[in-house]
């Protein structure tokens, strides 16, 4: 809508008139009994095929992101770009529906349910089976990690880019579920796994007592969080109580990089390896940064394929490396930018994760008590 009124204008602008390129002839009439008697009688022309095949809204996408992408805009050059994406962690409390709510935290339960009995408990599950056949392959720590990371962004990876494929075979609800139903076990394993052996292998460095390096690393996990995170802004989503969609977020933690996920865990990977200094926490970093690099590439091709022009205009005024298209000037920032950070989901990541510190303790008993 807000493009259509960007060029709403000039769209209902009076054409400048056409010179005559023939001279002009005088209509003769023809009588209805002439029609009726001719040899090849034409059907009278339907008033809906003279209508245009377009509409308004299409008209004002097609000329809003060709102007976009040619940086021909009434705004000044000082001012920021209207948007073509979405307006990430936008959230209206009065749009909500409870019952949407209650059914997800019903999900929510059933998945966690069924998490626990089918993978996670040792006497039912088929996770520390799964965890010892690859620690089978050799006794190094190091291996087994970058092998559970490895089978973890394979599954999740591959199922990412089928996506566009298996939702037109299983429709975007049931896709979602194959999706997360294969990639949170082989999640947990990896992550529990890490739990247990983040202080086996060799010991690199030993920075914890340093002076200023545990608050360091506290500030860097605290702030990769709100990069981790983006693409859990709409919950309803994630759990397919809303149909799942590929968004193309704009606003936000979008505008200082455009792979937030990426720069996020590679902040918590260096933090976490500063601070446990190891062999197996830098195969562990290896592994995920590794994982995240391939996202890049592969979420910009996802994202091209599905959006099209749209995401070539968001691609041109977004960068990869933080901060980079800001400094260069392709970014222009509104005036209440922190505004788009002042809303529902951010305060949520900022809970969970101070949450998260909190119950680091309890994490680690629980993985403990697993012996994966």
């Amino acid at each position: 809508m807000a493009a259509c009124l960007v060029v709403a204008n000039s769209l209902f602008s009076s054409p400048r008139p056409l010179k005559s390129i023939a001279k002009k002839h005088r209509l003769q009439p023809i009588s209805v009994p002439l029609l009726a008697h001719s040899p090849n009688p034409r059907k009278p022309i339907s008033s809906t095929f003279l209508k245009p095949n377009f509409s308004l809204s299409d008209s004002c996408k097609i000329r809003f992101l060709s102007k976009a992408s040619l940086g021909e805009t009434e705004s000044s050059s000082e001012d920021p770009l209207p948007l073509v994406g979405e307006d990430s962690a936008a959230f209206d409390l009065g749009t909500q529906n409870i019952v949407s709510w209650v059914y997800f935290t019903l999900v929510l339960g059933v998945v966690l349910f069924i998490l626990d009995v089918v993978w996670i408990d040792n006497s039912t599950g088929f996770g520390k089976a799964f965890v010892d056949a690859v620690s089978t392959l050799t006794d190094s720590h190091e291996i087994v990690m970058l092998a559970l990371i490895l089978i973890f962004a394979t599954v999740h990876s591959g199922l990412a880019s089928f996506r566009d494929t298996g939702e037109k075979l299983l429709g975007k609800r049931a896709y979602r579920v194959l999706f997360a139903g294969v990639s949170l076990p082989l999640a947990v394993s990896t992550v529990v796994y890490f739990i247990n052996h983040r202080y086996d292998g060799v010991q690199l460095w030993q920075l914890q007592n340093a002076p200023g390096v545990h608050q360091l690393v506290w500030l860097s996990n605290f702030i990769s969080f709100f990069f981790l995170y983006p693409s859990t802004f709409n919950l309803l989503e994630v759990a397919a109580v809303d149909k799942p969609e590929m968004h193309l977020w704009e606003t936000g933690i979008m505008r200082i990089t455009r792979h937030p996920q990426m720069v996020g865990q590679v902040i918590w990977c260096l933090a976490h390896t500063i601070w446990i200094g190891n062999s197996v926490t830098v195969a562990a970093s290896i592994g995920l940064i590794g994982h995240h690099l391939f996202g890049v590439w592969n979420g910009d091709r996802r994202l091209a394929v599905r959006h099209g022009e749209a995401f070539e205009v968001v691609k041109k005024r977004t960068s990869i490396f933080p901060f980079a298209a800001i400094l260069d000037g392709r970014q222009k920032l509104p005036e209440d930018y922190y505004k788009e950070f002042i809303r529902l989901p951010y305060l949520s990541i900022t809970a969970l994760t101070l949450g998260a510190y909190f119950l680091h303790p309890v994490m680690q008993a629980a993985s403990f008590r697993l012996h994966w």
